[in-house]
């Protein structure tokens, strides 16, 4: 379960710690939500080939503190995490 201030914004997630399963994602998959936890902090590159959906990603540092966030991530593009993170929570957007 994933909340922000309280609020539940997801009940159910994909949790994704091998780089295998980092590396295929949400791709080729229905809208659900997915954690990925990194071994260490670092700047995040993905991108959304794949993926039939746009979704929002949060970047976490350590402490699990939002640090960056990607609104409106769209199909078959790239982004770079602006800073460093540990955790990567990508939400399907409805």
């Amino acid at each position: 379960m994933i909340k922000i201030d309280n609020e539940v914004i997801s009940e159910k997630e994909l949790y994704c710690t091998s780089l295998l399963s980092q590396m295929r994602g949400l791709m080729f998959r229905r809208k659900q939500n997915l954690i990925m936890e990194f071994p260490s902090e670092r700047k995040v590159a993905l991108h959304n080939f794949f993926v039939f959906y746009p979704i929002d990603v949060l970047i976490l540092d350590k402490h699990k503190k939002i640090v960056d966030i990607k609104r409106d991530f769209k199909p078959f593009t790239f982004w770079t995490s602006s800073v460093k993170g540990k955790y990567v929570v990508e939400i399907g957007r409805k």
